[in-house]
């Protein structure tokens, strides 16, 4: 592959309802969307990435201005040579950008524009690309913190409505034990879990083990990204299944999460762990070792949605992941929008990795462009 030009469209996009967490409360996604033009057996062909990157730095150290930065500076220059020489491929990114420490959300757009163009290309499509059998996968949602409990029961009965399939509460210190007692109490036989995105520490052991009354499919990150061994020990003290997120980053790391026991249970978000390729590596690792995975969301436009629901295909994925329909967070996508049937997303079929942009819906939310020439 040959590229001509990167484009690097920040866009802003406001959701539906706010969605606050544990470490923020966001009323818009801004969302860098990464553009590729290049030349593949002298025809050209576009690609696009989507980066999961915040506009501030509170679920991972990188954020959008950081990304567009080093992206700019730092990663797009090291694919040059390869570029020039015809010798570009998905495959390669990785190693090409490995000399820049860190960076994975930054470096998992990137790739993940050079898989799409690369498929496009070839005319496979990334269910074929990743061995999916899968048409559809199960439908979850993730439920912000809300002002109040009946507000959250609400909110809970709106989606089960709309055909969702699990449920995962967001938590923090103050606001866990009588939200999710009150959605429990309320849909006794619903799949629910809890996310808290970091937010309690190993002193909490005794709090969050009350938790297990209720039933949960997991606990997700309760603690620091950092704390793989206090995650083991509070898995010691709890018997509802521990999830990690943050603290997963690659292949290494989930193999020593689930050898030392922090995890039972895997959340992969493709950002994260810097791009899908890494994704599915940690997907293997996971199955060799028989402990469940699920695609986790970073509040995707349709790009990111559609490559989200091919990964979730394969075979390791037991557990219905935060591949919501777009309307779940966004009036109007940037892309055509994906919606639930019966409970499920359908996985595209067709080539690339990701959906295609409206020209005019990208045009509209952009606010900012810069384009990078290829030698």
């Amino acid at each position: 592959m040959k590229v001509l030009e990167f484009a690097l469209h920040t866009i802003a996009l406001p959701l539906v309802t706010p969605f606050t967490t544990s470490f923020s409360r966001q009323t818009e996604r801004r969302v860098l969307i990464i553009e590729l033009t290049a030349e593949v057996g002298g025809a050209l062909v576009v690609g696009w990435g989507e980066c999961g990157a915040l506009t501030e730095p509170v679920y991972s150290s990188e954020y959008l201005d950081g990304v567009l930065d080093v992206t700019v500076e730092h990663l797009l220059p090291r694919l040059a040579a390869a570029s020039a020489a015809d010798d570009l491929t998905a495959e390669s990114v990785a190693g090409l950008l490995s000399k820049v420490v860190g960076h994975r959300m930054a470096k998992a757009a990137i790739e993940m524009a050079v898989l799409d163009a690369q498929l496009r290309a070839a005319g496979v499509s990334f269910k074929n690309y990743l061995g999916v059998t899968r048409d559809r996968v199960p439908s979850g949602v993730s439920v912000g913190i809300q002002d109040s409990i009946p507000e959250l029961l609400d909110a809970v009965a709106g989606y089960l409505d709309e055909g969702y399939q699990r449920i995962k509460l967001k938590i923090r210190p103050g606001w866990d034990i009588e939200p999710v007692r009150a959605v429990r109490e309320a849909h006794p036989a619903v799949p629910l879990q809890v996310d808290a995105n970091t937010a309690y520490t190993l002193a909490d052991a005794e709090h969050l083990a009350r938790l297990d009354a209720f039933d949960l499919l997991l606990i997700e990150q309760p603690l620091g990204e950092e704390d793989m061994r206090h995650h083991a020990l509070l898995a010691q003290r709890m018997t509802t299944p521990m999830c990690l997120d943050e603290s997963v980053v690659s292949a290494a790391s989930a193999e020593d999460a689930i050898e030392w026991g922090a995890a039972a249970i895997i959340n992969i978000k493709p950002s994260r762990v810097g791009g899908y390729l890494e994704a599915r590596r940690i997907h293997d690792v996971a199955l060799a070792h028989g402990t469940p995975v699920w695609c986790g969301g970073m509040l995707e436009t349709g790009i990111g949605r559609g490559a989200n629901a091919a990964l979730a295909g394969m075979p390791g994925f037991t557990i219905t992941g935060d591949i919501s329909a777009s309307g779940r967070f966004y009036k109007q996508d940037i892309t055509e929008p994906f919606e639930l049937v019966d409970g499920h997303i359908l996985i595209p079929d067709v080539p690339g990795l990701a959906a295609v942009p409206s020209r005019q819906r990208l045009a509209e939310a952009t606010v900012e462009t810069v384009r990078i020439g290829f030698p």
